[in-house]
């Protein structure tokens, strides 16, 4: 309650406008960009525990000077061989996924605010200034650069030949790959009152899936842009207006035709892809991080930093790990019988995905890690707010 009404205080004074919304406040409260002390739920002091993990830092790198208050979609991005990660300055780096040397090196001169997406010659980010851009993989020249139509906040993502970006207006816009031209464009009106921020679109056969902010999800045909089905899957309840948030602000994730999604304050839910036929809803875990999983299991870290594990096909709570209350977690990410997450002081932990206890932990950066951790051939990357990329490996303890 507390946190609510600290954001209704900064929502009041910001005019409850529907960019600066109740997730702007959120996530600068969370990421200490407000300054001064706060009155919300402090943070819960790490405690010491005997790991079972032994974790090894295998490089470090500085890419830019990090993100600002207004570029929290900002995540690498990996390929084979490479991390391509950016800095809301305009700096683009593409290091060696196994020493961390770089590639190539871009001061691109744009004002970055979500990204990094891959496609088969470019990748892609949004900015601040509503434009979309196309960068070479192989040495980091801009491709192509596009207008739309409000800042954008999401990850754009490619499939097909197409760009897919969403924008904070409420429009869904797909560019042709390589020569950026425009190929449609979906609008939804946005609430008077919703987060800041944007799920990713997902796309799966042929077919894009978006959360809004009124707690509805839209499925739209990937090369026209064509509706397909609209679902309620978030309800809003409360008295007042930050009580009835329940926006889909979290990626979604897809498996075996079925489509995972948590909302802000409207838990999580599953529902078919080929119709957005409701299968399960568990009310109890709301998130604005995000969704893992592995071959069974879901995992999330909700609103007050507790993470879940969730059975795929009932939505059932299996374990909770509450250790880390209110230290601002990212979404979990799944290695190998580990489930990790990064908090606001630099620190990645690992959990056991059989029960949820600490295994390890190491402070891989002083900042705060804004991004999932992301997994390639057994190592953990992950990106800090001042622009540190840090890879990490984890062994039993004893072995190595």
């Amino acid at each position: 309650m507390k946190l609510v009404l600290l954001l209704w205080v900064v929502i009041n004074l910001a005019g409850c406008s529907a960019i600066q919304t109740a997730k702007d406040s959120a996530h600068r409260f969370a990421y200490g960009l407000m300054g001064g002390k706060d009155n919300a739920t402090p943070p819960k002091e790490l405690t010491d525990y005997e790991p079972a993990l032994a974790i090894e830092v295998l490089w470090e790198k500085q890419v830019g000077v990090g993100v600002d208050s207004h570029a929290l979609g900002l995540a690498p991005a990996v390929s084979d061989e490479l991390i391509y990660s950016a800095g809301s300055q305009g700096v683009v780096e593409a290091l060696s996924l196994q020493f961390g040397t770089v590639a190539w090196l871009r001061e691109t001169g744009f004002s970055i605010s979500a990204g990094i997406a891959l496609g088969r010659d470019n990748l892609f980010f949004g900015t601040d200034d509503a434009q979309i851009v196309a960068l070479n993989r192989g040495n980091g020249v801009t491709a192509w650069v596009a207008q739309v139509t409000s800042e954008v906040l999401a990850s754009p993502v490619v499939s097909e030949g197409l760009v897919v970006v969403r924008t904070i207006d409420g429009k869904v816009i797909a560019f042709d790959e390589v020569s950026g031209k425009q190929r449609w464009i979906f609008e939804r009106s946005v609430p008077a009152l919703s987060i800041r921020g944007n799920g990713q679109p997902v796309i799966d056969s042929g077919r894009v899936f978006i959360g809004f902010a009124d707690g509805r999800m839209v499925a739209l045909q990937l090369q026209s842009g064509k509706n397909l089905w609209d679902a309620s899957l978030a309800i809003p309840s409360g008295r007042t207006q930050i009580e009835r948030l329940v926006d889909l602000d979290t990626d979604p994730i897809i498996i075996d035709d079925v489509i995972y999604i948590a909302s802000y304050q409207g838990g999580t839910s599953a529902v078919l892809t080929i119709d957005g036929d409701l299968i399960w809803a568990n009310e109890d875990v709301s998130s604005y991080s995000g969704i893992s999983h592995d071959w069974r299991y879901l995992y999330l870290s909700d609103t007050e930093s507790h993470v879940w594990q969730l059975d795929q096909r009932t939505g059932g709570s299996l374990w909770k790990q509450s250790d880390l209350h209110m230290r601002r977690l990212t979404a979990p990410a799944v290695y190998q019988d580990y489930v990790l997450v990064g908090d606001f002081e630099g620190y990645v932990h690992w959990f056991s995905s059989d029960d949820g206890r600490q295994l390890g932990r190491i402070q891989a950066t002083d900042e705060a890690i804004i991004a999932p951790p992301l997994v390639k051939n057994n190592i953990v990357y992950v990106y800090g707010s001042g622009g540190s990329v840090v890879a990490l490996k984890a062994y039993p303890v004893g072995v190595n």
